[in-house]
């Protein structure tokens, strides 16, 4: 698996588990659903390809404003969560900053 690959698994299980525990939700409200589409196309599009830093180290800042607040919103939740709910990712996130 491409680290790209890794991230977009990675950001898919932290907004469906953010909708899930967080809203008690078990479907995507709309507006994740397209934060989730956002990131998957933002990753495909990613100038630094496999060599991709993590976001927050990124020199290039491809969200809106508007979405990297909400991606913000759900990585500050789901990140101390997700060594309970998905170690393994977890674990390997931490280990590719």
């Amino acid at each position: 698996m491409t680290r790209i690959e890794r991230e977009k698994a990675t950001v898919e299980v932290m907004v469906r588990l953010y909708c899930r525990r967080r809203l008690g939700v078990d479907e995507l409200p709309q507006e994740y659903a397209e934060l989730l589409a956002y990131a998957r196309k933002r990753l495909d599009c990613c100038k630094f390809g496999e060599a991709k830093p993590t976001c927050r180290k990124c020199p290039v800042h491809c969200y809106a404003p508007a979405r990297r607040e909400l991606m913000r919103t759900v990585m500050r939740w789901c990140g101390p969560r997700m060594i309970l709910y998905h170690p393994v990712m977890a674990i390997r996130h931490i280990i590719g900053r």
